[in-house]
């Protein structure tokens, strides 16, 4: 089992190092924002900023794909945008399954073509 594990000292340092204090900041941000109203102009201004990212990410990976999804066709890689970005007007502009759409569209045709 330590051949699948690895070294368990590694493990405990990114436990401690990375795990509990991230965990600190969430704990925190859901206590701090647990009375701001969903309405309020601040978190318009955070769902706004945070669907700017999304949509940059996206589309540096369109122009630029980085990796493996470099030997996906680039007709592909538009369709699944297409296809998410309908599926986010569709669902009354949720995100969440607009990134679904795209992802199923892209390995989809991904494994179509073999």
């Amino acid at each position: 089992m330590s051949d699948f594990i690895g070294d368990w000292h590694a493990l405990l340092i990114l436990l401690i190092a990375g795990v509990i204090p991230n965990q600190i900041w969430r704990m925190l941000g859901l206590w701090l924002g647990g009375g701001i109203d969903e309405g309020s102009e601040l978190l318009i201004w955070v769902r706004a900023v945070a669907t700017a990212i999304l949509a940059g990410v996206i589309a540096q990976i369109l122009v630029q794909p980085p990796g493996a999804l470099a030997s996906v066709p680039g007709w592909l890689r538009y369709s699944a945008v297409v296809a998410g970005f309908a599926a986010f007007m569709v669902t009354r502009r949720s995100i969440f399954a607009g990134v679904v759409c795209g992802e199923i569209v892209l390995l989809g045709g991904r494994w179509w073509l073999g």
